[in-house]
């Protein structure tokens, strides 16, 4: 799993070089009626690209953060209903098991 993270990240960095080197020239951005905003392309495909990606991973994390804490809670609880109770057969397997023991 590692490593197809690995290949589509490298993948992605490259896809991005290249259109880098391809349309490095400026743009401008009307964000408002008097402001405007001239910067490089790349740099605001890159912006794009963050605005979309750090929310769904931060979601993404957090989630799973979630769903591990349940899964370690749900784990402990079983294991504290699953561990043996000595019922009466119990004891009375163990108190036969101890007097045969003093006796040999």
């Amino acid at each position: 799993m590692t490593m197809l993270r690995t290949i589509f990240w490298v993948l992605v960095v490259a896809v991005l070089a290249a259109f880098t080197a391809a349309n490095w020239q400026p743009v401008e951005v009307r964000i408002w009626e008097g402001l405007l905003l001239e910067t490089r392309l790349p740099a605001l495909v890159i912006l794009a690209f963050l605005l979309g990606l750090v929310p769904t991973w931060l979601l993404y994390r957090a989630t799973r953060w979630r769903l591990l804490r349940r899964i370690s809670n749900l784990e402990t609880q079983l294991s504290v209903k699953a561990a043996p109770s000595l019922s009466s057969t119990h004891l009375d397997a163990a108190q036969s098991s101890e007097i045969k023991s003093e006796t040999l």
